[in-house]
Parts: C-alpha cells; sequence; structure tokens
C-alpha cells in the first residue's frame, strides 16, 4: 500500500467538500491499511456524465493507492427510487428500465477506473433473498423521526406532500449495502450526505466499524444553472463522441471555466491558476479546457481532431466532415416524422419544440414550419441544434 503523506492530504482535500472523520481516515491510510471503499449508483438513466466523473476520478485517486474499490449498481433500489433533493416522488423503474439502463454502466466507468481490480457487486444480490422478517429487523433498529428528519423531507411535509414509506426506506437499504459489503470508506455527492451518515448508522446497528465518508461538490451542469442531470438536459455523457464532448464544453458559460479544470482535469492547482492569469479571452481558456478533458477521456490526437472540427463547423460554418447517413425509404415525411426517423428528435413533441426554437436546418436552410410536408432527396443534410447533423442516403 502506499503511504504518501502530500498524496494522502491532496486526496482528502482537493475537490472535497467534507470528510468523515478526517482524522481517523488519515490515520488509516497512512498506516497502509487496505479499504474497500465503496461508491453506489442507482441505474436511473443509461448514461454516466462528467458529474459522475468527479466520484470514478476520486475513486481512481484510492485505486491508485492500492485500496479496493467497490462500484455498487443498485439494481433492487432503482426500484424504489433515491428521494435525495426530490420535491416529490420519483417515479418507481421497472427490471426492464433498469437492466436496459446498467448495460454499459461498467464500459463507462472503466474510462476512468481499472475496471478489472474492481469488485462491481448488485445490491439485488442479497435482496432478492431477504424476506419480510429482515425487513422487520432492520426497521426496527430506526425510528420515524430519524428518517424523516432530511431537508428534502421536511420541505414536502411543509409543503403537504406526500412521502411514500418506500421512500422512507431507501436510505436504510443503502445504508444496509454497507453493511454487506464490509464498507470501510464510502464515497459520494454533498446531495448523498444524509444516505452516507445512514450507512455509518446502519453498519453500528449491526456491530460494525462505521465507515468513513468523503462527499464531493456537484457538478454545475452546461447551463450553468443547476447541477448536472440527464433529466435536465444539461450533460455532458462519458459515451459521447470526442466531437461531441468538445463541443458542448465549449458551450458552457464562462463563469464555469475554472471550476471544470479544477474538478475535471489533473491539472495542477498552481498550473490552472498560471492559465487563468496568462489568459485574456475566455474563449481560449475554454479551448485549452476541452482539449484536458477530451484528451483524457479519448486521447491527444482524438482532441485535436474535435478542436479542428469544432473550428470547421462553429467558425467556418461548415458542415462537419464526417456526418453520420442514414436511410430513407420514404419519398415524403412530415418534418416531425423526418426527426424522430433520423434519430434528430426523440419524439414529435420534441421535434416541434426544436422547430418552433429554431434549431431546425434542412441543408442549411432554417425550417420554421412544423407542419410541412418534407420531400426527401438523397444527399439532404438535417442539422438538430448546433452540432446534430445527419444525411439521407
Amino acid at each position: 500500500m502506499k503511504t504518501d503523506g502530500p498524496k494522502i492530504e491532496e486526496i482528502l482535500s482537493r475537490n472535497v467538500q467534507e470528510v468523515i472523520s478526517k482524522p481517523h481516515l488519515e490515520k488509516r491510510l497512512k498506516k497502509g491499511e487496505k479499504l474497500r471503499v465503496k461508491f453506489g449508483i442507482d441505474p436511473t438513466s443509461a448514461d454516466l456524465h462528467l458529474g459522475h466523473s468527479l466520484c470514478l476520478r476520486k475513486l481512481k485517486n484510492f485505486q491508485d493507492l492500492g485500496h479496493q474499490i467497490i462500484f455498487l449498481i443498485g439494481d433492487f433500489t432503482a426500484q424504489i427510487g433515491d428521494p435525495s433533493d426530490r420535491a416529490n416522488t420519483r417515479k418507481p423503474l421497472t427490471s426492464a428500465e433498469i437492466e436496459k439502463n446498467m448495460k454499459d454502466y461498467i464500459s463507462q466507468a472503466d474510462r476512468i477506473l481499472d475496471i478489472k481490480k474492481v469488485e462491481i457487486r448488485h445490491n439485488s444480490e442479497w435482496y432478492n433473498k431477504k424476506n419480510l422478517g429482515f425487513l422487520i429487523n432492520l426497521t426496527s433498529r430506526f425510528t420515524h423521526a430519524r428518517l424523516v428528519e432530511r431537508d428534502d423531507f421536511q420541505k414536502r411535509i411543509k409543503a403537504n406532500i406526500d412521502i411514500s414509506m418506500s421512500e422512507l426506506l431507501y436510505p436504510l437499504l443503502q445504508g444496509y449495502d454497507s453493511v454487506e459489503l464490509r464498507a470501510d470508506l464510502e464515497i459520494g455527492g454533498s446531495d448523498q450526505k444524509f444516505n452516507l451518515l445512514m450507512g455509518r448508522k446502519v453498519q453500528k446497528k449491526y456491530n460494525l466499524p462505521e465507515q468513513d465518508i468523503i462527499t464531493l461538490p456537484l457538478l454545475i451542469g452546461t447551463d450553468g444553472e443547476v447541477k448536472m442531470s440527464k433529466s435536465y438536459g444539461n450533460y455532458i455523457g462519458l459515451k459521447e463522441s470526442a466531437a461531441e464532448m468538445f463541443g458542448k464544453i465549449m458551450s458552457i458559460p464562462d463563469k464555469l471555466i475554472w471550476d471544470y479544470f479544477k474538478l475535471l482535469t489533473d491539472l495542477s492547482l498552481s498550473e490552472i491558476e498560471r492559465i487563468k492569469k496568462e489568459t485574456k479571452n475566455p474563449r481560449d481558456a475554454k479551448n485549452r479546457l476541452a482539449l484536458e478533458i477530451t484528451a483524457f477521456y479519448y486521447g491527444v490526437n482524438a482532441s485535436r481532431a474535435a478542436e479542428s472540427e469544432f473550428q470547421r463547423v462553429f467558425k467556418e460554418k461548415k458542415a462537419p466532415a464526417k456526418i453520420e447517413e442514414v436511410k430513407i425509404k420514404e419519398r415524403a415525411l412530415a418534418v416531425m416524422d423526418l426527426l424522430v426517423g433520423t434519430g434528430q428528435a426523440a419524439s414529435k413533441s420534441e421535434a416541434k419544440r426544436l422547430i418552433l426554437q429554431g434549431g431546425v436546418k434542412i441543408n442549411d436552410k432554417l425550417q420554421p414550419n412544423w407542419q410541412e410536408i418534407v420531400q426527401i432527396k438523397k444527399g439532404m443534410i438535417i442539422q438538430t441544434g448546433k452540432r446534430k447533423f445527419i444525411k439521407i442516403n
């Protein structure tokens, strides 16, 4: 085990919001104890994004020191839904939705972690074997008052918004995961603090040592307003192409540049400060940021190619050098059907919204009429938004 003091201090401080308990965790790390480091994620969507990468990168720091990383997929708890940061009840997912969502999680996490050395678990492993007696035993160890004291629930109680019984169970079940996994340390976003602390409480009730906790800040999304989330449409996915990732980073508000440098790159804080002082134009700083992040996931060559493509499309106002081609059998289609059929929109309602917002061009001409019938021609280029292009084959 690596017990490098300065490295340990950096891991426990950079991009860290809170450590519980830092003296205890620091002592164990410097003694060279091999820790079981838990990170849990519910498969509520199919994509991991840069917001998730904060926790994954911190896990990589611990993996590099020689600790055992546990990547827990909450395929059972996803059926309930995490009430964290929710103003109303989260819609439960079906088994089919969960299976579909978690399909690519491991390959996406592998872009940051050495996945071959990671202990990959699913909490259905134990919960599918439990019975009602287990649930009664678990819930008997805690009071209703302790479970509803979290801010999310207090706000809903004051607003007379219902809290389901399953939502009350969620933090208990997530906490019990730490019992099954014998976790020494759990890492999560600051919005997960209540759930992480519950892990400590549940372990204590089962006469186990309480896990230490590291909470990390939440990454603000590309809109510059709220946390990055697929549900807000302000995310940058880990499996997006290099060009798409580069373009989305270039679109972030200027106020996010330096937080993104600190949270999403391996540059030292002194190097980031130097870049900040020497860069006059925010666009140049953003370009450097996009290069750094894209290179981390795709390599320097792909990052440079993405930069060239961005310059071609946005500065020179040209179509991308490579455009995905789609076959359409019909000779004419309603424009909304055309957008859905080519994958440019997920639904007719989304297609209509894109058109009304002025976000659709056909052969570089704005398409303002959502009711129009379009004559299909081979070689026709359809553009939605700033970065999505499709060519009719």
